[in-house]
């Protein structure tokens, strides 16, 4: 390897939004690098430890067969798919964000999501319909619930080696090991980065030269000082769903050279995730840690308190701001609590050989056993719970049900059942944060802001580091397609920038 590298558009970054640029640069005709810093048997970025969903709009079944191909005529008739058209999606947008959100960025999202997955079916990504996680069984006939329908085919692991095996089979040469420091600056713009090669222990320095840069590697979830700093007091003691190389290098390399930030820096997506688990993702477990199944049980904090309601909404809209709950409470964790009524409808999850549990056969035994609660309070919660469950309406796990349960310190909206058929089941949670919401300012090309609002030539970013997208809060799915999209359009216009910078360099020789 000589002292200096040579492309013609280089992506920072090593996961979905990372190799969705990639692609799309290759397929303009640029050469094209890829740089990942974590080493290969750790690549993939956040994307690797996802389950795979991907919000899309579609318009009936006749969409949806356009990404999932292998659906059968059996699938189709036993279920009820629906549709999730743009508007509904804008309206969810809007909803969860308290309508912060970009505009101009939503509106990319929403139109191109489904352009965007069937431009990587034909990159050779496949999709499944999200049988188990978003449609429970009834009557003999499911029913998607909560406008999400579509799953890679392997979840993150999957979706990482097929956008992995497309960018090699196309001539992107894939740098592992290789962490970017700064970005290289001219008259022109950014023309590069300093990238620290890590090889069999030994680093070196290297100038990578390019006609266009695309930053997609990460937020700062796995900063601890930055979560502190950004987030607020107590985020230092989350744990990290995912990956632990996104600690900010691409913030920070932009925000050095005057990008202007965007978005919500003092929020990030974070979940209920297995109270013992390890500081950062594990890729043997996945994304097993998390604990969703929320909706029909309860959640107690240390005072055995319901702090929250549980049942609000479909778990898709809450379960990305309920992590930050649990870490406000005290020691900074909750139990959930199930009964045999509802531990069939329980996600894969709670049956992973590294989870916290406990059970008994009585609710005076499980509370007992509750490590950190105060038991007395928290069965005479569970006992003021049950009595306030309105028995008169069904309870029906694929739309907002209304089995309510009124007249509580924090009232119960969905979903409400008794815990009253033992035996009873209990898993203890906190936050785990999967990414952070701020990030960098872009254009509908992915162009990169400065602080006067102008692009910086050469610039371009894509993924969880694009701020303005979401806010407070978001909904389920969202993130994988964001990336998609916009590394999509971040790897065109880096493309088109090359061309155009070295039509200038030829006129000017």
């Amino acid at each position: 390897m000589s002292d200096a590298l040579q492309t013609d558009v280089l992506v920072i970054g090593g996961g979905n939004a990372a190799f969705c640029a990639a692609l799309a640069a290759r397929e303009c005709g640029a050469s094209v690098l890829v740089l990942e810093r974590a080493p290969e048997d750790e690549a993939g970025g956040n994307s690797r430890f996802t389950a795979g969903a991907m919000r899309v709009a579609f318009d009936g079944v006749d969409h949806l067969r356009e990404l999932m191909p292998e659906l059968s005529t059996a699938e189709v008739a036993r279920t009820d798919f629906g549709r999730y058209g743009a508007e509904r999606y804008y309206d969810d947008m809007g909803r969860v964000t308290e309508y912060r959100c970009d505009p101009d960025l939503v509106e990319l999202l929403v139109e191109q999501s489904r352009p965007a997955l069937r431009w990587m079916r034909d990159k050779g990504v496949r999709f499944q319909p999200s049988y188990g996680r978003q449609a429970f069984e009834v009557d003999g006939r499911f029913k998607f619930w909560g406008g999400l329908a579509v799953e890679v085919w392997g979840g993150g692991p999957g979706l990482v080696e097929a956008l992995t095996r497309s960018a090699t089979g196309a001539g992107i040469e894939v740098l592992y090991g290789a962490r970017a420091e700064e970005l290289i600056c001219g008259n022109d713009g950014v023309e590069g980065t300093v990238v620290r090669l890590n090889r069999g222990g030994d680093a070196r320095r290297v100038p990578v030269r390019a006609g266009a840069v695309v930053l997609a590697c990460g937020g700062f979830e796995a900063n601890a000082e930055w979560r502190a700093r950004y987030l607020g007091p107590g985020w230092d003691l989350a744990k990290v769903r995912g990956t632990r190389f996104n600690t900010g290098d691409g913030l920070r390399m932009a925000l050095d050279i005057g990008a202007s930030p965007a978005g919500n820096w003092s929020g990030c997506h974070a979940v209920g995730w297995d109270r013992n688990a390890p500081e950062f993702g594990d890729l043997a477990v996945g994304d097993a840690f998390q604990k969703h199944s929320y909706p029909f049980g309860i959640m107690l904090n240390a005072r055995g308190e319901r702090f929250l309601d549980e049942a609000a909404d479909f778990r898709n809209y809450t379960y990305a701001k309920y992590g930050r709950e649990i870490l406000a409470q005290p020691g900074q964790f909750a139990w959930q609590i199930f009964d045999r009524k509802v531990t069939h409808l329980l996600r894969d999850e709670y049956r992973i050989r590294q989870v916290t549990k406990a059970s008994a056969d009585t609710l005076e035994e499980l509370v007992s056993r509750l490590e950190g609660v105060d038991p007395d309070a928290a069965l005479s919660t569970i006992r003021a719970y049950n009595a306030a469950v309105r028995q008169d309406i069904p309870f029906d796990p694929n739309v907002k049900d209304g089995r309510s349960a009124d007249c509580l310190p924090v009232p119960r909206a969905n979903w409400a059942n008794a815990l009253d058929t033992p035996p009873f089941e209990a898993y203890a949670v906190t936050c785990g944060i999967t990414f952070t919401f701020g990030g960098l300012r872009i254009d509908r090309q992915a162009r990169v802001l400065d602080g006067d609002l102008a692009p910086i030539p050469g610039l371009f970013a894509a993924g969880e580091l694009v701020g303005g997208i979401f806010y407070f809060n978001y909904p389920g799915g969202t993130g994988l397609t964001s990336g998609s999209v916009f590394g999509r359009i971040a790897g065109t216009s880096a493309a088109a920038c090359h061309v155009e910078r070295a039509k200038r360099l030829k006129r000017a020789g």
